[in-house]
């Protein structure tokens, strides 16, 4: 294989897979894309369409091992991966994948699932046959985020391991869901049954879900006439184990390296790591409680230890015990991936050398045009601001348990041993939106901070929950929190009781001001003492009878000029300007005398080389499992889910809809996060609380699109499961069809075979051949089909499919705009589109049936009720 042999991987295709087979690289089809056959190895190069576009970027190559695959195949794909490393230039991340035990960034290419295949691939080379109706086979769903179907064996046996399972009869498929299961993972099986019945049935099979055994008598007899009697109740499932916070919080860092025969690993440095401690002439391995394996390859180092990497890991893996199916990824100096960076306490992406340079251009061509917030949310989420802080405002101080209202004249000004309340009311596109920041000082008492949750609470109610709420910690206020108070935010250390102009009473008082423009500044009082000043920095002294204004050698123009507005808000004494080295007597006195203190020019902390990650929350055995969402949309924001966006400065936690009264335990899973994170980051880092619909453009800015009106056209749960009775076959003729299937039963593994299922004898003999296979396999939309009835038996929507029209059986003028009652016998309503033939389809539409149909299916209505097809 040379580099001529491949495809062109910067074409429109961003995800191109390859199976072993025969010790050949043979391109899978895109409409098998996520069918992985479990004696063989694949290859799955994922290259970002916005790769130039998106710094940090970068492209991964996976090597999967099926549970079956033997080592010669497996030897194969690892070569495969090294000569597709060569011929990428080292741009890729590569990783190593064990049937069931992928990594994240594996199964986010594949929505709504992955589907683990018995076997090897046919002799055909057919990865997915369209019209495969002669088959009978369970298989189990799990996951919540990444869901997966493994073929196990037809027995209730099987259902010991796992919620939810699917019983595929060919042209009926029904879904079983354990009674204590989440509607989410239920919605989530279901979209995976969609996209099988879409696939491999051309969306002709009918689908019935089991939620309520005692709801459903007539799947149980079809599920009892397949799998036998079972006695008793349902088993209870084996819970699926999960890797913690707690776990991968524990990362050590080994340099590894041949010495004659032998491997050698060295223990670098344990939790927090620092990216100086990886060198270019070496290799590394970073060990994260062996829940993944990395190798950081050096770009000096050698090419035999480059070739090695895998081997090094997989011999690490076996030292230290852990399962062969441990995930491992090798990454190279200059193209880490975002889950390798944040590992490290901080990360940046300039050469070595050029760092303390490159922060500061990036410093100074950063320049915030607050008019561009609204219309560019990515600005506003760049820049942590919603808009330039000139909304309304209301503040209240935590006091005896409740909350008092602050005089407008002292807002901003603030006692380290108190908690505060600031509600920002501002509009965007015509609508009024909330930020609730929750404020507390370092000194607070904890029955305090206990009021101020409950006191936030109370106007969350007030407000019907239109709040988004931000917690923040003294000195660690975000940017648009200090452009409220137009960078006049002081925070003093004694008590709040106010004389003159807000300083509370004393003597001697150093204040520290730090901040160039309305929105990074901020006050804080500092001990009265010299060590206390730093050359790069600004002070402000404030004496019995006089106060300093102390400028530092590094402080620029702009940070004197912000000083000068904050002197008024804190003394209405006399004022003189002192510069570092001219100080008179009386200064040093009033500190106690002269102490060494900081003189380097200080720099913020760098985090250009951080992306922003996206997970969804839960908590099965009372601690934080996350599961990342790699390359994430809007699409991957549920109702049912809890989902926490870390870009570094700040943590989102977004509620969906249906849980969106888990606030208290949504901000500890943040809090455990922070406190668990392998990079030892800051507890102060603020926490963001967000409801479905209510998202700030802070938010929505770190999306690559987003649609403010994506969840008006939503479907619940129960009525996407939901069908009509009247649109099924007959209970008894699915059975006979089943006991036909068994007599004639041909050897082999499940295949298709020469006697598809006779389960329907009343529905349409459309043609196999017409049947059309679905354009991708992720799709979230599929085409009109049947539905059995499900265990909701109240339920009104109905999916049945078209009986007695043949699809393109029907012009475009007896479709569009014609009420249902008008429209020829036997269309389906709701479905008007499915019998436009393909060319009439094309002109209306603009687009192909394939195309429309792997669309998002409020999409979908929306285009429908724009051409009268609705």
């Amino acid at each position: 294989m040379d580099a001529m042999s491949l495809p062109a991987i910067e074409s429109h295709r961003d995800l191109h897979i390859w199976i072993v087979e025969n010790l050949e690289m043979v391109p899978v089809p895109e409409r098998a894309y996520g069918n992985f056959f479990e004696e063989h190895c694949y290859i799955v190069l994922h290259v970002p369409q916005n790769l130039k576009d998106t710094p940090g970027a970068s492209k991964d190559l996976h090597y999967w091992i099926g549970n079956k695959a033997d080592a010669e195949a497996e030897g194969v794909a690892g070569s495969f991966v090294q000569h597709l490393q060569e011929v990428l230039g080292g741009a890729a991340v590569q990783h190593r994948e064990v049937q069931g035990h992928e990594s994240d960034c594996f199964c986010s290419y594949f929505r709504p699932g992955v589907i683990y295949r018995k076997g090897g691939l046919p002799s055909d080379l057919k990865h997915v046959d369209t019209n495969m109706y002669g088959v009978q086979r369970l298989l189990r769903i799990r996951g919540r985020k990444h869901v997966s179907a493994t073929e196990v064996e037809l027995s209730w046996e099987s259902f010991k391991k796992g919620d939810i399972f699917l019983l595929d009869l060919g042209k009926v498929m029904i879904q079983w869901n354990r009674p204590k299961t989440s509607v989410s993972e239920k919605a989530r099986g279901l979209a995976l049954t969609y996209s099988l019945q879409d696939r491999e049935r051309g969306g002709r099979a009918q689908i019935g879900v089991v939620d309520d055994e005692a709801k459903a008598a007539g799947l149980m007899a079809i599920m009892e006439a397949v799998l036998g009697r079972r006695a008793g109740r349902p088993y209870a499932a084996m819970p699926d184990e999960g890797a913690n916070q707690l776990q991968k919080a524990r990362v050590h860092l080994y340099h590894v390296y041949e010495k004659g025969k032998n491997l050698v690993i060295q223990e670098v440095a344990t939790r927090p790591l620092t990216q100086d401690l990886l060198h270019e002439e070496h290799c590394y391995i970073l060990d994260q409680g062996g829940f993944k394996v990395y190798v950081w390859q050096g770009r000096k180092s050698n090419h035999q230890e480059k070739k090695a990497a895998f081997s090094w890991a997989l011999a690490f893996i076996q030292v230290k015990g852990y399962p062969p199916h441990t995930n491992v990824e090798v990454v190279s100096e200059g193209t880490e991936s975002a889950a390798f960076k944040q590992l490290f306490r901080s990360w940046s992406q300039e050469p070595r050398g050029n760092k303390d340079m490159g922060r500061i251009r990036k410093l100074t061509q950063l320049k915030l045009d607050v008019g561009k917030l609204h219309s560019q949310p990515e600005l506003a989420a760049q820049f942590r601001m919603v808009d330039d802080g000139s909304g309304k405002v209301e503040v209240w101080c935590i006091q005896d348990l409740g909350r008092q209202p602050m005089d407008p004249k002292h807002h901003g000004q603030f006692c380290a041993s108190n908690c505060y309340l600031v509600l920002y009311t501002y509009q965007k596109m015509g609508r009024i939106q909330y930020i609730l920041y929750l404020w507390k000082g370092h000194q607070a008492a904890a029955h305090e901070i206990q009021a101020l949750n409950g006191s936030a609470e109370e106007l969350d109610l007030m407000y019907h929950g239109a709040l988004v709420q931000e917690y923040v910690t003294m000195a660690s206020e975000p940017p648009h929190f200090l452009a409220i108070f137009q960078g006049q935010l002081v925070v003093f250390q004694e008590s709040t009781r106010h004389s003159g102009k807000g300083q509370p009473a004393s003597v001697m008082r150093l204040f520290h001001v730090q901040g160039t423009d309305s929105y990074n500044t901020r006050t804080m009082e500092v001990p009265a003492r010299a060590s206390a000043l730093s050359s790069s920095d600004i002070f402000l002294l404030v004496t019995a009878n006089i106060c300093y204004l102390w400028f530092g050698k590094g402080c620029s123009g702009d940070q004197r000029e912000m000083a000068r507005t904050v002197v008024p808000v804190i003394s209405e004494k006399d004022k003189e300007t002192v510069l570092e080295g001219q100080e008179p007597p009386h200064f040093w006195d009033a500190l106690g005398g002269r102490a060494p203190y900081p003189s380097n020019k200080s720099l913020p902390e760098d985090v250009s080389g951080f992306q922003p990650r996206l997970f969804e929350c839960s908590s099965p055995n009372g601690h934080l499992v996350l599961v990342e969402v790699v390359f994430f949309s809007q699409e991957d924001l549920d109702k049912n889910d809890i989902m926490l966006l870390d870009t570094w400065q700040e943590i989102f936690l977004w509620l969906g809809e249906a849980v969106s009264r888990q606030k208290k335990e949504a901000v500890a899973w943040g809090q455990e996060y922070l406190q668990t994170h392998p990079a030892g980051r800051s507890l102060a880092t603020p926490i963001v609380l967000i409801r479905q619909g209510h998202e700030p453009p802070t938010f929505t800015g770190w999306f690559l699109t987003w649609d403010p009106y994506k969840w008006t056209n939503n479907q619940p749960y129960k009525e996407v499961v939901g069908g009509s009775p009247g649109a099924i076959s007959s209970i008894s003729e699915i059975i006979a069809g089943v006991n036909n299937f068994q007599l004639s039963r041909w050897p082999g593994n499940s295949r298709t075979g020469p006697l598809a299922l006779q389960a329907f004898k009343g529905s349409q003999d459309r043609s196999e051949n017409e049947l059309e296979p679905s354009p991708k396999a992720g799709g979230s939309s599929p085409s009109p089909s049947p539905s059995l009835s499900s265990s909701s038996s109240n339920s009104s929507s109905s999916h049945s499919s078209p009986r007695s029209m043949i699809n393109g059986g029907l012009s475009r003028e007896q479709l569009m705009y014609q009420a249902a009652e008008d429209l020829p016998k036997g269309v389906d309503p709701a479905h008007k589109e499915f019998y436009l033939s393909d060319s009439d389809f094309q002109d209306v539409f603009g687009k192909s049936k394939e195309e429309f149909y792997s669309m998002a299916k409020w999409r979908q209505q929306q285009e429908k009720k724009q051409l009268g097809l609705f």
